[in-house]
């Protein structure tokens, strides 16, 4: 039995401050905050949700904004860096609108393709690349027009303490196609439109440390939970220990440590964001799974406030 998985399903991380995370991905990047809920772990601690107007998978960035968190450093076992996929002809466009809010931007290029890369508040490192493939989003916010929208993941930078182990997982294992390696990258392929290009490391990279600026894991497409079974069999066959299927409320979860030291996840498409909220007020509330309801006034006690809102340009 093989399986294939259509690419990245979300990207999590840790943040600090939930109103610079929102001001950063919402209102300069123009991303929609999807959903508004807690880490089921920690309820103490927001869980955010970004992506396109419906939360698409392939397109969600999600945080834990927790204040008292330590500054981690990006390094081997994480992402490194998390890419968007805008429209074609549109980096100008960007460029001009992140140096508008007074953000620092880099060229880099990787494999023939332009990337204009950058720091969120937190050190997190974000990149957009430009192509033509990948369904245009629907949303618009913040001065950003639907047509220059970022249209979800164009992939990620892998940052491996063992590549070639890690190499092996992606196409043995996840299904990816191996297409180009250079002096400091292998780059990798799925069949999706959207978070369908990985790159990785060739060299081993030292271990990072977790913290605020760093990614948590990495999740990958499953398109239904007959899938998910059978992807929890096939990573324990592949020598991997999943743990058993968790309910994250949007998409059931597993999750698992490769060789690398990079902790991946394997989630469901469904059933998605609007499963306790309509379209048209997504993350607006602040949901909670039915047995944390009886403890919301203590929740929103604890939590930050913070709102979706416009940001000034700084020039």
């Amino acid at each position: 039995m093989s399986l294939q998985t259509a690419g990245i399903h979300h990207i999590t991380a840790f943040v600090r401050n939930p109103q610079a995370t929102t001001d950063f991905y919402g209102g300069i990047l123009g991303l929609r905050l999807v959903k508004k809920t807690i880490n089921f772990d920690a309820p103490e601690v927001y869980h955010l949700y970004f992506g396109d107007q419906k939360g698409s998978p392939g397109t969600i960035m999600t945080f834990f904004p927790w204040e008292q968190s330590r500054k981690g450093r990006i390094g081997g076992g994480q992402v490194g860096v998390t890419s968007y996929v805008v429209p074609e002809g549109t980096l100008d466009y960007w460029r001009e609108r992140l140096q508008a809010f007074g953000l620092e931007t880099e060229e880099a290029e990787r494999f023939g393709e332009r990337y204009l890369q950058l720091a969120d508040p937190d050190g997190l490192r974000v990149e957009l690349v430009a192509r033509e493939e990948g369904p245009s989003s629907e949303w618009s916010f913040g001065g950003v027009p639907a047509n220059k929208a970022i249209k979800g993941f164009g992939g990620a930078i892998l940052l491996s303490t063992a590549p070639e182990r890690t190499g092996d997982l992606l196409e043995k294992v996840m299904g990816l196609t191996k297409i180009a390696q250079d002096a400091d990258y292998t780059r990798y392929r799925s069949y999706g439109e959207l978070g369908n290009v990985i790159d990785l490391n060739v060299s081993p990279a030292a271990p990072g440390i977790g913290g605020s600026g760093t990614v948590h894991h990495i999740a990958w497409r499953a398109k239904d939970d007959e899938e998910h079974e059978r992807w929890r069999s096939y990573v324990a066959g592949s020598g991997y220990q999943p743990t058993p299927v968790v309910d994250r409320q949007y998409f059931n979860a597993i999750y698992f440590r490769e060789a690398g030291d990079i902790l991946f996840e394997i989630a469901t498409d469904p059933p998605g964001f609007l499963r306790d909220e309509e379209l048209d007020h997504l993350g607006e509330k602040l949901m909670l799974p039915e047995w944390y309801e009886p403890h919301r006034a203590e929740i929103e006690q604890l939590l930050t406030p913070f709102e979706v809102r416009e940001v000034e340009e700084m020039n």
